[in-house]
């Protein structure tokens, strides 16, 4: 059966082949939620079943469809989060509530698991692989990723796509003059785990408006966290759980010195402060988790992990404002490193692009 993109408003849903607005003025403003499959929306994409990356499962379901939300009803921001993991209504509601234009895309990623050991931990590779995936172009021999199935590519032609099925949300703004490809000065890049990961890193290779990392970065024998950023570490964000694993072996204390975070404020638990937590752009959180370091891993982005107060409202809303639109010009003291930080870990090697 052939999948067809459609607009899912908050009062209903309409197919996009009933046909758009053409001025690009909604007269009904409200909250879309548009999908639609990368495998239609592209036709040089192709699946790698090398890496479990598919377009249909088993059973024929697809597995390629990517999200969309904008809130028209929502002054807009003018800036595109880019989302590097699975589509989580909870999140990208909220990013429409903040006058943000957000997408999940579907691109080459399932290659973390597959690769062998010594790969894994030789403090070059992932990073290799992350950025491969991310841009499509050949960064290392274990995958073999081609542009139109790295990020980069699956995002700009959902967002051309966007652009011409859904002309109330105004996505052409961020395409670039010459129409070939997004304007990256407008987008956000964000993820939680593996995409937190997978989202700095391309930040460290391609400058971005903001990296927003949920329980991120990670890749604890890694290097590229210390190269030369090109997007300013002022611009990036973390938030992590102190009893998720990252903690507890110093992964995100690590990486967040590696890209000079400490350099715009101190580590700041959101729970013992209020906005705006200094302008800091390291923050943590120790609500009670029960002592699960799963839950605790997830429990930062909204959803059922997350910490609720009693009348069963999420608590750490004003931190995914915060993370999400404070302004980047704000930042916290300069403050020094923190000599055990990482000490267990190997050391990195010298900076280099």
């Amino acid at each position: 059966m052939r999948f067809i993109g459609c607009l899912t408003l908050i009062l209903g849903s309409a197919c996009a082949a009933d046909g758009p607005h053409t001025d690009g003025v909604d007269p009904t403003p409200q909250r879309y939620h548009l999908t639609s499959r990368a495998s239609e929306i592209d036709p040089r994409a192709r699946p790698h079943p090398e890496i479990d990356f598919v377009f249909t499962d088993k059973a024929g379901k697809p597995q390629d469809i990517e999200n969309a939300v904008v809130d028209t009803r929502v002054a807009p921001r003018g800036r595109l989060v880019i989302w590097l993991m699975d589509y989580k209504a909870p999140l990208f509601d909220r990013l429409g509530d903040y006058g943000l234009h957000a997408i999940q895309v579907h691109y080459a990623n399932k290659w973390f698991g597959l690769i062998p050991t010594t790969a894994r931990d030789d403090g070059t590779s992932l990073g290799k692989i992350r950025l491969e995936a991310a841009i499509g172009e050949d960064y290392s021999a274990l995958v073999n990723i081609p542009h139109p199935d790295g990020m980069v590519e699956r995002a700009f032609q959902f967002v051309r796509w966007l652009a011409q099925h859904h002309p109330q949300g105004k996505w052409e703004q961020f395409i670039n003059d010459q129409g070939t490809g997004l304007r990256w000065d407008k987008v956000i890049m964000s993820g939680a785990s593996h995409g937190a990961t997978t989202a700095t890193r391309f930040a460290v290779h391609q400058r971005v408006d903001r990296v927003v990392a949920f329980c991120g970065p990670r890749d604890q024998l890694e290097n590229w966290q210390g190269f030369i950023s090109a997007t300013p570490p002022n611009r990036i964000f973390g938030f992590s759980h102190v009893l998720d694993d990252g903690w507890k072996n110093d992964h995100y204390c690590r990486s967040w010195q590696m890209l000079g975070l400490h350099h715009y404020g101190p580590i700041v638990d959101v729970d013992s402060s209020t906005p705006p937590y200094q302008n800091t752009r390291r923050l943590t959180t120790h609500f009670d988790v029960k002592g699960d370091a799963k839950r605790a891993h997830s429990s930062v982005t909204p959803g059922s992990a997350a910490g609720k107060n009693t009348s069963g409202q999420f608590i750490h809303e004003d931190v995914w404002r915060y993370l999400f639109t404070h302004p980047i010009e704000s930042v916290g003291p300069d403050g020094p490193t923190n000599p055990d930080c990482g000490r267990d870990l190997p050391k990195p090697t010298p900076s280099s692009k």
